[in-house]
């Protein structure tokens, strides 16, 4: 489970080194990215992951990490469980979330639970156990839509999904506990997401698959919302060093390298994957569609924060990860499709994406 060689960088690994890290829902995407990096550095003396293995969990996610790593299946509002597992850890980083829009639309109540009732269950936990250092990781959708700008850490809550609303209050209890209890959490927010072993519901492998497959592809509405790309290893980068020195009670966004709409996301994976837009299928928007996001991420840059990854090499490195690796997602497309939609049948009945 060791590994001992040094890494000379700065990049917050420090906050790890030769302690033990205990990963809520690491077999996530990016909490198992978050896991890949952490072993590979060299950094903890011991990491655990504990995960649920809901349908977006995957043990295949840890497999480049097997034997070193202690794994424990289990549920973050379980404190039993919780209460078994924290004790002993230096950093507790939490991943663990319910996270698709259009899944929140359909049923809220999963994520209510996990986002709120379990982010509360494990502040306790972790304030009983005095539990070092925290990391609750969260998203831009907590401020609802921005016309122009960029959100700072101060601007008013707004979401507008129940999935957004979820993860807003689930930020307010761990900041709470910072604030009452002087629980050392720091509150995390980022962009959207894309990488390696990203579940295919989500619009950037959703894309690659059915691409890759000969399937077509749906956009919502005009095309025209704006989202702020961010690739896992600079995610993962930014809340390795907000625990190495952020400080307890405060928030810090990360920032993507891409502000596109989803038309100029789409042109861009036609373009990698060698398609034309008679791939490409309008359907309906989505309720509540929020239509703009953007994060200053100034607060993070001052702690010594820079991306790493710019997107048109990560998105080029993603899409043939997915095409190299056909084994890892192919069981995946038929095994959970979002609601209302019918999987991975050709165009006219496609998966929604986020």
């Amino acid at each position: 489970m060791d590994a001992r060689q040094e890494d000379p960088r700065h990049d917050g690994a420090g906050a790890e080194r030769g302690r033990h890290v205990l990963v809520i829902g690491g077999a996530g995407f990016i909490g198992s990215h978050y896991v890949r990096e952490l072993v590979r550095d060299g950094g903890p003396a011991r990491v655990t992951v504990l995960d649920k293995l809901t349908y977006a969990g995957n043990r295949a996610n840890l497999a480049p990490v097997a034997g070193r790593h202690t794994f424990v299946q289990g549920d973050i509002c379980d404190a039993r469980l919780l209460a078994e597992v924290v004790p002993g850890h230096d950093l507790v980083v939490n991943f663990a979330a319910e996270s698709h829009v259009d899944r929140s639309i359909a049923d809220a109540a999963p994520f209510v639970r996990t986002n709120v009732q379990g982010v509360q269950t494990l502040m306790q936990v972790c304030l009983e156990a005095g539990t070092p250092r925290i990391v609750q990781v969260s998203t831009d959708e907590v401020y609802g839509s921005i016309e122009s700008g960029s959100w700072d850490e101060d601007a008013p809550l707004s979401p507008n999904s129940p999935y957004a609303a979820s993860k807003a209050g689930g930020d307010l209890v761990a900041l709470s506990y910072a604030r009452t209890h002087g629980l050392p959490v720091s509150v995390t927010r980022c962009g959207n997401n894309y990488g390696p072993y990203q579940f295919p519901e989500k619009v950037v492998p959703l894309f690659t698959t059915r691409l890759l497959d000969g399937y077509g592809v749906p956009l919502y509405g005009d095309g025209g919302n704006v989202r702020d790309w961010i690739h896992a290893a600079d995610h993962v980068r930014g809340i390795r060093l907000v625990a190495e020195r952020g400080l307890p009670g405060q928030i810090y966004h990360i920032a993507g390298t891409a502000e596109l709409t989803n038309l100029e996301l789409t042109q861009h994976l036609l373009h990698a994957l060698g398609a034309g837009w008679d791939r490409v299928e309008r359907v309906a928007d989505r309720k509540g569609h929020d239509r703009r996001y953007s994060l200053c991420d100034a607060r993070l840059r001052a702690l010594g924060y820079a991306p790493g990854v710019p997107f048109e090499q990560g998105l080029a490195d993603t899409v043939r990860w997915y095409a190299e690796n056909r084994d890892w997602w192919q069981p995946l497309c038929d095994r959970a499709p979002a609601p209302g939609t019918a999987g991975a049948a050709p165009v006219g009945a496609a998966r929604t994406h986020d």
